[in-house]
């Protein structure tokens, strides 16, 4: 038989907040077009940086304090300082590194915008610094055995999940990956919550140990929605500050297969054909063996 070694798993995740939305007012106090900064009334900690926003207005007006922006709606990626102060990005990269040369210019509105956020994030990253992690499923059974019964009888019931990951904590991203501190922040979203979706590889492409070619990029996942529930650190002297997050999962838990590489749609010039949330993300074609 095959062995394939825990060290090449990965996790995924993609930031979500579910049903759950945010009201408030930007007006012209609230809006520093030198240092392309905004900010408006929330909770501290519900809005993290790297999250992508969908910011629309509530009574159709447009979003005036984005310079020269006449639309009602805007999507756009964040950072958010110590103050609560958001700067408006168009990639995942320049939001973590932060800073005002890559920030979206913003102008001083003329009069009080009503607007509603949510978080709206199209992409899945990969967890950086995880040492472990585990999915547990658990099906209920009913008990329908009757009294003039011999032997107990049962049928299966609801299904439910719930699991563990354990990671090396870090709190500076590379630009590209989400980092392990976003785990403990995510717990303290109290008004908004601590949904995600993920995706828990079990073997990903270029790990091959069965050594047969058409293996060689398979990939199994399970994937699922989940909520956080409890965040526990590790801190001692002279070791590595780690930490756990539990969850359990709120939907179906599907376990997917990939077995036949994918294919790129491209443009009549060859170009690939390129997706709005990200820089990297590119549409790709559903191929069949046929």
């Amino acid at each position: 038989m095959t062995v394939y070694l825990g060290t090449f798993g990965l996790v995924e995740l993609k930031r979500e907040f579910k049903d759950n939305a945010l009201f408030s007012v930007v007006n012209a106090d609230d809006v520093n077009v030198t240092r392309k900064r905004f900010s408006f009334d929330f909770e501290h900690g519900q809005l993290l940086t790297g999250d992508q926003v969908d910011i629309k207005s509530t009574d159709g007006s447009a979003l005036s304090f984005i310079s020269a922006y006449t639309k009602t709606a805007v999507k756009k990626f964040i950072n958010v300082d110590e103050l609560d102060g958001i700067r408006f990005y168009n990639s995942f990269a320049d939001a973590v590194n932060g800073g005002t040369v890559n920030a979206v210019a913003l102008a001083t509105p003329s009069g009080n915008i009503p607007i509603e956020v949510t978080v709206e994030n199209t992409d899945a990253r990969i967890l950086a610094s995880v040492q472990s992690y585990e999915l547990n499923t658990q099906r209920e059974s009913i008990d329908t055995t009757s009294l003039s019964d011999q032997f107990r009888s049962q049928i299966s019931a609801l299904m439910s999940g719930s699991g563990r990951m354990a990671c090396e904590w870090d709190y500076i991203s590379d630009g590209t990956k989400d980092i392990p501190h976003y785990l403990l922040q995510l717990l303290l979203r109290t008004k908004i919550g601590s949904q995600f979706r993920a995706k828990f590889y079990i073997k990903q492409e270029n790990y091959n140990p069965s050594g047969v070619a058409a293996q060689a990029n398979d990939q199994l996942w399970y994937e699922f929605d989940g909520v956080l529930t409890a965040c526990a650190m590790n801190f001692a002297p002279a070791s590595l500050v780690q930490f756990t997050a539990d969850f359990i999962t709120t939907g179906p838990i599907e376990l997917q297969t990939s077995l036949a590489p994918t294919d790129n749609l491209l443009q009549e010039n060859d170009d690939e054909i390129l997706l709005d949330q990200d820089a990297t993300a590119r549409l790709l074609l559903e191929s069949s063996d046929i």
